[in-house]
This record gives C-alpha cells, structure tokens and sequence, in this order.
C-alpha cells in the first residue's frame, strides 16, 4: 500500500533523487509535499526530521532521512529490484565506496565552490575532500572504471553520484568533462529517471501556477 512507505519532498530540492529512486524501486509511495521554512518547519514534521528538510521516507513507521541513505536503504528493503549488489558480492565495495564519496567529499567540495569558499592549500589535510580538483578527478575515476558506478550492472549508487553529476554540470558546480557527460548520458535516459523528472517538473510547474 502507498501508506506504507510515505516520501516527503520539495520538487525543487534533493528529493529529486529519491523520486528517482522510488521510480526505480517501483513499490506503490505516497508523496508529501513541502514548503521551504513552512512546513517543513513544521511540529508535526520536525517531531521525526529534527533537521526540518527534505528528502525523508517513512517505511513502515522507520524514519530515512540523508539522499544516499535513502537510496541505501530502498535497494537493501526492495532487493526484487536488483538495486544493490548482493551481500558478499565483491561489487558491494565500490557501490557503498562511490555512493558516500559523491555524499560526502564530492557534495562537500562542490557546495564549497558554490559559495565561494576555498580551502588554503596549507589546510586541506584538514577537511575530508582536500581540494576540489582533488574530488573531481576522484569522481572522473569512479566513472571511468566500468560501465556503472558497481561494475556491468546499474544500481543504487547510479542513482545518487549521477544525480549529483547531473546537477553540478547543468548548475556549472562541475566542469563538463566528457567522462562525466558520457556517464550522464548513460543513466539519465532510464524510463525511471524520466519518469520521476516528469512527475517532479509537473510538480514544480503546479507551485509556481498557483
């Protein structure tokens, strides 16, 4: 039932990335929609996401909350869906390696260079990601080693470090490479991803008409 496992999101946010993943998983969800310092700020919501932001999944009455832990999560809860490697699958290092690298050091780096902010070069032993370039050409890696992030088959970790592929080269926060375009271009035409990009387009769409 849809009530069983229960999204909360902002079209224009990181929930984008669960959407997709939902879609991917293909289990009935219901969506809960919020509002940037309203609702999200709510009682009600910062009673299970102290943090008051989106995404967050309900499943059966546990509380996900953090992109690449949903998406984790779904792959582990959903494994019909072949999402994830299986447990003791060799593949299950570089799937759980690149999935907390695009949410950490890569998420890190990039929102830094965002806002302006760069690490002195003496004090990057200090901070997880070093230096950008360091970070993205980590990433450039990730991408060049097989055909997905966890070898010849797509799974989870596609979901999250494309996303943020995705994202940081249409908002300029990572610089076009081909790797990462032809990587892109790879996973972004999925039924799945289209799918989840139109619900959340129509959805956006919706907010700013009304």
């Amino acid at each position: 039932m849809a009530d069983d496992l229960i999204f909360y999101t902002n079209p224009m946010s990181r929930g984008r990335i669960v959407r997709w993943m939902l879609e991917e998983v293909g289990q009935p969800y219901r969506t809960e929609v919020l509002e940037f310092g309203t609702t999200m700020k709510s009682a009600d919501f910062l009673a299970f996401n102290p943090m008051g932001k989106v995404p967050t999944i309900i499943h059966n009455g546990t509380v996900v909350t953090e992109g690449a832990a949903i998406c984790a999560y779904l792959a582990d809860v959903f494994p019909d869906a072949g999402l994830a490697p299986p447990h003791g699958d060799r593949r299950r290092g570089p799937y759980y390696r690149w999935m907390f690298f695009a949410a950490g050091p890569v998420e890190a780096a990039l929102s830094n260079k965002s806002l302006g902010f760069e690490v002195p070069p003496e004090r990057r032993g200090m901070i997880g990601y070093g230096s950008v370039e360091d970070a993205v050409n980590a990433l450039e890696y990730a991408v060049t080693q097989s055909e997905y992030i966890a070898g010849d088959r797509f799974s989870a970790a596609d979901v999250y470090v494309g996303s943020q592929i995705g994202w940081g080269m249409m908002f300029g926060t990572l610089e076009k490479r081909p790797a990462f375009e032809a990587y892109w271009q790879r996973i972004s035409s999925r039924p799945a991803a289209i799918r989840a990009r139109e619900i959340d387009d129509a959805l956006a769409a919706a907010r700013q008409k009304g």
